[in-house]
């Protein structure tokens, strides 16, 4: 990684200096076929034409490649001597003129770590496919340019690739010759342009609309994905969520859709979710769906649909300035993905998985010591790739759902509307966003951005409660607090909901709104009412904060939590139970017995999940050491017993089932799995899939119940990419000495596994059952983290360093080794040090709850 960094400030000098008025780029992917190419890495030809302006003739500037080797520069006619001008990962360009022609011939290599031009070999068929992955600063590993978001360009792609190849790019394609020529893009940036190439099962339809001109307008749509998915690939419902997406998008943003044709990708070894290339937007392939799963999997990857599309808007045609801003694309577009979902499909309950979900990774990412305004200070293209967390995305979005209620429906729409037709294909900064919005809503945006965009941390919101001598509410107030880091107390409209329990059911009886500013708030409308069972501070989920409880209030959830009539009030009750668990303020035993009383009767399958989630997070991080095993035996007999009670075949069976796979620690569990995978038991209506077989053998693999020929055995039977991967994991996760040396050296003394083997094999090597026989590597991950980090791709590096901490040395012994570490390297790379310190945090934070857990004993 050293050289390939790119700061803030550089990217300004070279912004104010050039200006890029198209690139012309030519690869030469036939090389994607063939054998082995020796000890160097396999390569492609990239041929880069890059016309650009120069405000200062005669200064001097850089473009960016990564690249084994370059062939030739020209610049302006001139030859440069390759050797001279490029270091490996920037071409060095002097005596500029007024305008500028720069020609790059080079050898670029494939990747195996999703990052740049990914590479792909399906063991199934042996069949090659690939794809590019970019951001935030990827594309110079394809081909030459000025990589930074605010120097856009028309790109004009052409492709020559093995014969019987299909080639995507973001422009409509044709092949002539032999090669593919793509028409030309908008301005963008260059970190959304794509290409996709492979034998590619592909799908097409068309979406129309008339236009408020009277135009009709036809879109071109398309959907991918690996051959030996095709069986499983829903492209209809995918489909279906596109137009319905197209259609809310249309109506509401008054500006069509920009980038011609829309293709999505579904591609293999895919790091992210998914990523808005205009025109040909990217999805990872567990998006398509091998085996049985619940409404919250197609839930989740209609979000993600509608998410990305929203970026063609919010992020590709209007793009912000440098890194800082990540949040006018992410924020946005995690916003739009559930308001648009909400609104326009059949998952009209997505604010509840909002509430439960979303929220839950922002209030984590908001109380670690990285935690950053959602207007960020990105310094470096480091600090920009840690940047896509939970503040950046959950937290912003949040935000601007309490901000629609701050500006309004209609004027928060008006003020995107306008957004749109003013910055069309250019780049923003924050104000250019707040203007527009102060302009339609008649609000001081100023002041609303201070608060919420510009500081960081999470309030918490307290009821307090005094009661009259007839028993009425004589005073409620609401107590705010914010930790001592980050002590902003911000504006918060709210609503406080009064519940009380009525014919076995938590139902609410009263509601009012109230603007809650500083530490404390009186709520008069609600003075008189009738004494509440439960006070529910934030219903309706209208704004960021961590929910608390009154003594009343919680004692009444211990009691009815599960008769909490309304779904997203009892999410809502969920999330601050497990915020409280996560702060030390709820024994995580008690959480358990919650999840254990209450789970079963959970009607949202997406909010059941979740709590299968904490409950087993609370399992091995939260609770006291010594009470584990009575944990373990609670939740694994909860899981016994919701599976066999739940309705057969229903999404809530499969839920209990992966969950008794993920909590299985005894006798009972073990046989139950092992006579389903062999056919010997059976639970009416649980069809056990191949995508069931291998939850299933994961903890018998663990427990040294299924040894590596009966691995070898499944992958005979699922002998896929997905089948690979999973036993990966599986081997990995056998609880002896040898495979856990052969799987730490696989990930760390060698980079030979591609990006999802990685993934894998890191999976199956931390198993909580196993930290005695896990205890030699806490040494070990210290002595390599900063090697791995100077020596990987920042995307591996960062899977390394977050996923072999040795958390599961759960010891005040590892808290200081770890503040060892820091101390002795105060100059190690700022990315890397921010890896270590939220680690850290998250360990601290479970050795508190231990303490808080073990003293409820």
């Amino acid at each position: 990684m050293p050289g390939e960094n790119l700061s803030r400030e550089e990217a300004r000098e070279r912004a104010a200096l050039l200006s890029v008025d198209a690139y012309e780029v030519s690869l030469d992917l036939r090389s994607a076929l063939g054998g082995t190419t020796g000890d160097g890495p396999r390569t492609f030809r990239s041929v880069t034409t890059v016309r650009f302006r120069c405000a200062e003739p005669g200064a001097g500037s850089f473009a960016d490649l990564i690249a084994p080797s370059v062939t030739a520069v020209s610049l302006n006619g001139r030859d440069l001597d390759p050797g001279a001008v490029f270091d490996g990962s920037r071409i060095q360009l002097e005596d500029l003129a007024a305008e500028n022609e720069l020609i790059v011939d080079a050898r670029c290599a494939y990747s195996r770590t999703g990052e740049g031009m990914h590479r792909f070999v399906d063991p199934e068929d042996g069949e090659v496919y690939l794809y590019t992955q970019y951001e935030p600063a990827d594309s110079r590993r394809v081909f030459a340019n000025f990589e930074q978001p605010d120097l856009k360009a028309p790109f004009r792609f052409e492709v020559r690739a093995p014969e019987g190849w299909t080639v995507w790019s973001n422009g409509a394609g044709e092949l002539a010759d032999g090669v593919w020529r793509f028409a030309e893009t908008k301005p963008i940036s260059t970190y959304i342009t794509a290409v996709v190439a492979g034998p590619y099962h592909h799908v097409t339809d068309t979406y129309s609309r008339e236009l408020p001109d009277g135009t009709r307008l036809e879109i071109p749509l398309g959907a991918m994905c690996r051959k030996g998915l095709a069986p499983y690939f829903d492209a209809d419902d995918v489909f279906l969520v596109t137009k319905q997406g197209l259609d809310f998008f249309h109506e509401h943003f008054d500006y069509p859709y920009p980038f011609g044709k829309y293709d999505q990708a579904f591609v293999p070894e895919y790091n992210l979710g998914a990523m808005e290339n205009p025109g040909m937007v990217t999805f990872r392939e567990e998006y398509i769906y091998r085996g049985k799963v619940t409404r919250t999997a197609y839930e989740r990857r209609a979000t993600t649909v509608l998410h990305e599309m929203a970026h063609m808007w919010f992020g590709d045609l209007v793009t912000m300035e440098w890194w800082d801003d990540l949040w006018l694309k992410e924020s946005f577009a995690d916003f739009m993905g559930t308001f648009s979902l909400v609104e326009a499909t059949r998952f009209t309950e997505g604010w509840i998985s909002f509430a439960n979900s979303r929220k839950a990774w922002a209030y984590r990412a908001d109380q670690l010591p990285s935690t950053h305004p959602v207007t960020a200070d990105i310094r470096d293209l480091e600090d920009a790739k840690l940047n896509f967390d939970g503040i950046t995305y959950a937290k912003g979005a949040s935000v601007l759902k309490q901000l629609v209620a701050y500006a309004g429906r209609d004027a928060f729409l008006e003020g995107a509307r306008r957004y749109f037709k003013r910055h069309a294909y250019g780049n923003t900064r924050l104000g250019d966003l707040l203007s527009v919005l102060g302009e339609t809503s008649g609000r001081d945006m100023t002041s609303w951005a201070k608060a919420w965009l510009q500081t960081a941390g999470v309030n918490a919101l307290t009821p307090q409660v005094l009661l009259d001598a007839r028993g009425r509410v004589e005073e409620l107030a609401v107590v705010q607090e914010a930790a001592e880091s980050h002590p902003t107390l911000r504006p918060h409209r709210v609503a406080i909901g009064l519940y009380r329990v009525d014919g076995g059911e938590l139902v609410r009886y009263a509601r009012a709104e109230a603007d809650v500013a500083g530490a404390r708030t009186v709520v008069g409308e609600l003075a008189g009412a009738d004494a509440p069972d439960l006070v529910l501070v934030n219903d309706d989920d209208l704004t960021y904060c961590k929910a608390r409880f009154d003594e009343t209030s919680l004692a009444t959830l211990r009691e009815h939590l599960g008769a909490t009539t309304d779904p997203l009030a009892r999410a809502l009750c969920w999330s601050a139970l497990w915020n409280m668990t996560r702060d030390a303020l709820l024994p995580a035993r008690d959480f358990v017995a919650l999840v254990t009383r209450f789970a079963g009767a959970e009607t949202e399958i997406g909010v059941l999940q979740m709590l299968h989630a904490w409950a087993r997070t609370a399992l091995v991080r939260y609770a006291a050491p010594v009470w584990r095993p009575e944990g373990e035996r609670l939740l694994a007999e909860c899981a016994l017993r919701e599976l066999r009670a739940a309705e057969a075949g229903s999404e809530h069976q499969l839920a209990w089932a992966r969950f008794l796979a993920s909590v299985a620690s005894g006798e009972p569990e073990f046989a139950l799995l092992r006579g389903l995978l062999d056919g010997a038991e059976k639970i009416d209506g649980l069809e056990v899939d191949q995508e069931l077989r291998w939850d299933f053998l994961e903890p018998l693999a663990a427990h040294g119940l299924a040894d590596a020929s009966v691995l070898a055995a499944e992958l005979a039977r699922d002998d896929t990419a997905s089948g690979e991967r999973r036993q990966v994991r599986c081997l990995a996760a056998r609880p002896s000495e040898t495979v856990k040396a052969q799987a730490w050296a696989a990930v760390v003394e060698s980079d030979a596994l591609s990006n999802a083997l990685v993934e894998a094999t890191i999976g199956g090597f931390s198993q909580p059952s196993q930290r005695g026989l896990l205890a030699p590597y806490a040494g070990k991950y210290f002595a390599m983290i900063e090697r791995v980090w100077a020596e990987r791709s920042i995307q591996i590096g960062k899977d390394l360093v977050e996923g072999l901490y040795p958390w599961l040395q759960d010891s005040h012994a590892t808290l200081e080794a770890t503040d060892a570490w820091l101390s002795a390297h105060e100059a190690a790379a700022p990315a890397l040090r921010r890896l270590v310190l939220e680690a850290r945090d998250d360990l601290a934070r479970a050795l508190r709850a231990q303490e808080c857990d073990a003293a409820a004993a």
